[in-house]
């Protein structure tokens, strides 16, 4: 988001919360993250698909809040299903008033548009919200298998995130979006398709469908299931929170004003000095794939490398903050991301401090189920077998999560190697040392070791992390040791 974006959507924000009626806030809650999809979409020169992109977002959020939404007890309780029936059916109906609307921007000249570019003919609006309609009413109506739609549904979000994560796949998508548009496909390119905040959506989605597999999930309403999905502070960038916890945030009271001003403009200019004077500043030093060919100074690309692990600590815990700070505004507390985590002494406090919500929603989701599946074999792998697998496995996901590239696999298996060998330090350390108490000079020296080499440890994963290809980061390593 630019700093011009911030600013609308601070005062939107403000505005939201200084209403009293919790009914009205929201609705308009709901409404302002719908039309803050299409507005935060980035410009495409693909035709019209900077359209059609926020629409397949909702698309998908109301396909997977018809297979998430169970069976309504219609003889125990007619009056609450008739009421909840209504709420949904007008929440329904103003997602595709807004679609319309949208599109009715093309007519209105130079006053056109909220989104970059001139929005398709209403005659394919017209036929995408009816397609979408009849999707979403048939599986409402005739409540099919919630484990089968459940896999299905995953299935297609992993897929697409596979695309948008994959160069090539992403760049044969330009392609076949462009002979649908009728442009020149030779032209494709990987850029051409940035779906806003599809990742941490598609999270949020599979979260919700995995949990009502199990049978978690609360009853959700429509507005209230969107809204989730489509939070507007957290829509680009996270955090990615648990729907349970959202839901009670949107129906508990409403705190007084002149603390909810001061708390959320608090996280809201932090994150701004963060993203904007810190991040933007340390941008201009840090490690970058044009620099790294053409420092040769060992001592300076140190400086390069250390500003790049602070850059991007400051860009994203900024727009954190900023997040967060708008969520408070609107009564709803996001969960931290981030609480020091270059101050931790060991990669696993580190990973519990670093984009929490993201390892805690692949603790629950991979680590653990993985973990389960691989102890209750018929011939069960060795306890240090199944750690190394099982942190392996997720690291290197995560990793791939950013990008299906050889250089966020290294990264990921960087930190897998540094979590296992923390594990088995530590297994040793209560094996052989748990009795032993140092003293505390020698403990504060200790503690201060353990952070420095994590730190350091951590800084040099980055190198994979900033640059494209494996070559390039294995030079920077030979050039940091001085070889």
């Amino acid at each position: 988001m630019t700093i011009t974006n911030i600013l609308a959507l601070s005062a939107i924000a403000l505005a939201i919360g200084l209403l009293r009626n919790k009914s009205w806030q929201g609705w308009l809650l709901f409404l302002t993250s719908i039309l803050a999809v299409y507005w935060l979409q980035p410009a495409s020169p693909i035709r019209h698909l900077d359209f059609w992109l926020p629409t397949a977002t909702l698309g998908l959020v109301l396909l997977s809040w018809a297979i998430t939404r169970p069976p309504h007890p219609i003889q125990s309780n007619p009056a609450s299903f008739q009421h909840t029936f209504m709420g949904d059916g007008l929440a329904g109906l103003a997602i595709l008033l807004v679609m319309v609307s949208i599109g009715l921007t093309r007519y209105l000249g130079p006053a056109c548009c909220i989104i970059p570019t001139t929005p398709p003919e209403l005659t394919q609006i017209g036929l995408a919200a009816a397609l979408i309609l009849v999707s979403v009413v048939a599986l409402v109506k005739w409540s099919p298998s919630t484990k089968l739609f459940s896999f299905a549904g995953i299935a297609i979000l992993l897929g697409i995130f596979i695309i948008l994560k994959t160069n090539h796949l992403t760049q044969a998508a330009s392609a076949w979006f462009r002979a649908l548009a009728g442009q020149e496909t030779t032209l494709a390119r990987v850029s051409d398709i940035s779906w806003l905040g599809y990742s941490y959506i598609a999270f949020r989605l599979i979260h919700t469908l995995r949990d009502r597999q199990a049978g978690r999930l609360p009853l959700l309403s429509l507005r209230n299931y969107v809204t989730y999905v489509i939070f507007f502070p957290s829509l680009p960038a996270g955090p990615i929170d648990r729907v349970e916890r959202f839901s009670k945030d949107l129906s508990s009271p409403r705190r007084s004003l002149s603390e909810v001003f001061m708390d959320g403009g608090e996280r809201v200019t932090m994150g701004l000095f963060k993203k904007f004077v810190l991040a933007d500043s340390l941008a201009l030093m840090a490690l970058s794939p044009a620099s790294a060919s053409q420092v040769t100074s060992s001592l300076w690309l140190w400086v390069m490398v250390y500003a790049y692990a602070f850059r991007i600590y400051f860009d994203f815990s900024g727009y954190t903050d900023i997040a967060i700070g708008l969520g408070r505004w609107v009564g709803i507390k996001l969960p931290e991301n981030f609480d020091r985590p270059y101050l931790k002494q060991n990669m696993t406090a580190f990973w519990n401090s670093w984009h929490i919500t993201l390892a805690l929603w692949f603790r629950a989701y991979f680590f653990n189920p993985l973990v389960r599946a691989l102890r209750s074999m018929k011939k069960p792998l060795p306890a240090t077998a199944v750690i190394l697998l099982g942190q392996f496995c997720t690291m290197v996901l995560i990793g791939l999560w950013h990008g299906v590239t050889w250089n966020f696999l290294f990264w990921g298996a960087w930190h897998a190697i540094g979590l296992f060998l923390h594990n088995r330090w530590l297994d040793f350390y209560r094996t052989h040392l748990g009795d032993w108490t140092p003293p505390h000079w020698l403990e504060r020296s200790l503690a201060f070791l353990s952070t420095f080499i994590t730190f350091n440890y951590v800084t040099l994963g980055w190198v994979w992390f900033a640059l494209p290809e494996p070559a390039q980061s294995l030079a920077v390593f030979h050039k940091l040791l001085g070889l």
